[in-house]
């Protein structure tokens, strides 16, 4: 008995392991997406117009920098919604935050060499980007570890108001929206990244997302012989 319990914590430990290691590789491409985005030109994500936007007001900070920070007052914010219920451990979500944070300014790197004129190829891109952006989170979704703290401060106002998870998370990119415009407004008199590839983004991000979900228990059902129960296990 004391053997197959150990037998149990290692396969533990190796399952853990083996998310971990599915949850960093859907960082790396989560960002690579980003960047490819920027890349394209033709509009970003609210969250990245918001620190894009910033790095052009104050340059001596990076997009990767920007997006830590902005974490951190996410996670702020996440306190103030429901102080009694926040626990020490959603600081644990910080350190995917900077490891986000590290790989983004890493493919804005690789990728700046990436000058497209044509716009069609601009679309083209973006459309790749976008499903590289959204492989990104689906990896990290399957390996449903810690939330960063943007993910966990709409779950914060879903759990505090009861309304849609949906409904709120498209008024918080709204959100973002807003105050990416007001910024680029008054201190560059004008708003940046935000254009049809903003629309885009919203569209194919979701899109994607639902197939890789269906091509992946499409792909499990046929791994455990036509069983679908296993595939939640």
């Amino acid at each position: 008995m004391q053997h197959s319990g150990e037998a149990m914590e290692l396969q533990s430990n190796s399952s853990l392991t083996k998310r971990w290691i599915i949850y960093i590789i859907g960082i790396y491409i989560l960002t690579l997406g980003i960047s490819l985005a920027i890349r394209a030109g033709i509009g970003i994500s609210p969250q990245s117009s918001l620190t894009r936007t910033m790095t052009v007001i104050y340059p001596e900070l990076t997009q990767g920098t920007y997006s830590f920070l902005l974490e951190l007052i996410m996670l702020f914010l996440a306190y103030l919604v429901l102080p009694k219920d926040f626990k020490w451990k959603y600081f644990a979500g910080l350190i995917p935050a900077l490891v986000l944070s590290v790989f983004l300014d890493l493919n804005l790197l690789l990728t700046s060499f990436i000058k497209l004129e044509l716009y069609y190829t601009k679309v083209m891109l973006l459309v790749v980007a976008d499903a590289a952006l959204a492989y990104g989170l689906f990896l990290m979704i399957r390996a449903n570890l810690v939330l960063i703290p943007v993910d966990l401060f709409v779950n914060t106002v879903f759990k505090r108001t009861k309304r849609k998870w949906g409904n709120i998370k498209t008024v918080f990119d709204c959100s973002l929206l807003v105050i990416a415009a007001s910024i680029g407004l008054i201190f560059l008199s004008e708003i940046m990244f935000i254009r049809e590839g903003t629309i885009i983004n919203a569209i194919l991000v979701g899109q994607y997302i639902k197939l890789y979900s269906y091509l992946y228990k499409k792909a499990q059902t046929r791994i455990i012989g036509g069983d679908p129960t296993i595939i939640n296990r």
